[in-house]
């Protein structure tokens, strides 16, 4: 696969999203055979300037295809939440260093569903994780009654953005936050890094930690919607960490954190298990929690990521789809992910997209309501990050130049969250070959939404049947479509 090494900068987002193939794209809606019914195909390819492009010239008059793609409307499954990254304290440093001009242009880009690709979900972190210049956290060192508890430090940058990203998302955004520490006090190793486990003696006042912080931010104004229990917590990093093992999660949730919710107010807060790798450890999690009605009926749903794969394995899908077939009334989430070990030769690599590609048709297909992506920002290092953990995100920011680099990674994400909306199905098809991956979920306006995968070197040729509806259409190579039928 050819590398691409130069850094694509796209400064006006609105050019972007409508550049069209040396090709002349046809950009009036084509019909399909036996229906009056409009058609439209935007594409992204490997090769090409083609970037979220209306290109209906890729529709075929012709009916010779080598893979069916066959939709069923009536078959439906889960409901869609949204899609979205976090906004954490780097991403929010980064932003600051930009000019108000590209800071309107990097929130009209993720933000914006008509300029942009329409994002609806965030994540953030309750105070510090590895993507923060430095530890912090809310309170006093020793104070187990959390009278000097305060977020004066998210105000100088992450509360800011948070409430920008709300407006340009029209005034809603569904926000989760999540820990990666007890402050040290509170943990056997006295560190707030590098694992440890939470004390007993302090389970309640971490509880009324999250309870803190949620009232802290929605006095800001800002909504949450939800929060993880623990983030990663069968990992010991050099980070912010903690180890929490299934009964102790869904003890800490049973008696302490679920209660004190409920008795604050927020029962209604969507609170998320596990939010760690895909695998036999979010089964045995879910297992564990959704099986038991006193603790069941404080979780939501549960959290998971996909770094099950860093010791070279594959992504664990299966281990998603079983949890939806066992726990149908519980939700899966996507809570995190990224393309890990930062290099700046590789902002145009196309691999990294097709990452993202594969991973979301895949959670979608087994179940998952929502996904989200880590740092919706990070600078030409990749950071900032406090331990020298770096990695990419969609958008990066020369700060030096102040400029936007756009990855491939943001346009393959865009091909779901610009067309997918909150609250719509997902509906069931098959696919006759495997030389194509594919989801599809119907919105509330009735209009179906497809995404087809193409990760071969050569374009195939597919035809898309939705009832009595046929379209026969090229997805070049290593690409990805969206059509709106």
């Amino acid at each position: 696969m050819k590398i691409i090494n130069r850094i694509l900068i796209a400064p006006i987002l609105v050019l972007q999203l409508s550049c069209s193939s040396s090709k002349v794209v046809d950009k009036s809606s084509v019909s399909a055979s036996k229906s009056n019914k409009k058609i439209e195909v935007y594409t992204t390819a490997e090769n090409t300037n083609l970037r979220l492009s209306l290109s209906n010239n890729l529709i075929s008059k012709s009916t010779n295809s080598t893979v069916s793609i066959i939709l069923d409307p009536e078959k439906t499954d889960q409901t869609f939440l949204g899609i979205g990254g976090a906004i954490t304290d780097a991403s929010a440093e980064v932003f600051a260093k930009l000019s108000p001009k590209k800071q309107q242009e990097f929130l009209t880009a993720y933000y914006d569903k008509n300029k942009g690709i329409g994002y609806t979900l965030a994540r953030t972190n309750i105070h510090s994780c590895d993507f923060s210049s430095d530890s912090y956290t809310y309170v006093a060192e020793g104070d187990k009654d959390l009278k000097t508890f305060n977020i004066d430090h998210d105000r100088k940058y992450r509360i800011p953005l948070i409430k920008k990203a709300i407006e340009t998302a029209g005034g809603k955004l569904t926000l989760f936050a999540s820990p990666w520490s007890p402050p040290a006090f509170m943990k056997d190793n006295n560190d707030i890094l590098h694992g440890g486990v939470l004390l007993p003696e302090f389970a309640q006042s971490w509880a009324n930690y999250y309870v803190k912080f949620i009232q802290a931010y929605e006095k800001e104004g800002i909504p949450v919607w939800g929060l993880t229990i623990q983030n990663e917590p069968m990992a010991k990093q050099r980070w912010e960490s903690c180890i929490y093992t299934p009964e102790a999660e869904r003890d800490f949730l049973k008696n302490f954190l679920g209660p004190i919710l409920e008795k604050e107010g927020l029962a209604s807060k969507n609170v998320i298990i596990w939010d760690h790798n895909r695998g036999d450890q979010l089964e045995k999690r879910a297992k564990l929690v959704f099986s038991d009605p006193e603790v069941s009926k404080y979780a939501w749903g549960i959290g998971f990521h996909w770094y099950e794969t860093w010791n070279g394995g594959t992504p664990k899908f299966e281990s998603v789809g079983e949890v939806h077939k066992q726990f149908p009334n519980k939700n899966l989430l996507f809570t995190e992910g990224c393309i890990e070990k930062f290099d700046v030769s590789r902002f145009q690599f196309w691999g990294n997209a097709e990452r993202y590609g594969i991973n979301m048709i895949n959670d979608f297909n087994n179940g998952t309501v929502g996904w989200t992506d880590w740092n919706i920002l990070l600078d030409q290092n990749g950071g900032p990050n406090h331990v020298g953990n770096f990695c990419f995100a969609p958008i990066h920011a020369d700060t030096t130049k102040d400029e936007l680099i756009y990855t491939p990674m943001y346009y393959y994400i865009g091909h779901f969250s610009k067309f997918i909306r909150p609250n719509a199905k997902r509906i069931i098809e098959t696919i006759s070959d495997k030389t194509l991956i594919s989801t599809s979920f119907k919105n509330l306006d009735n209009k179906i939404i497809t995404i087809v995968m193409n990760q071969s070197d050569k374009e195939v040729v597919y035809t898309l049947i939705n009832q009595d509806t046929k379209t026969t259409i090229t997805i070049p190579a290593h690409a990805l479509q969206t059509i709106i039928n």
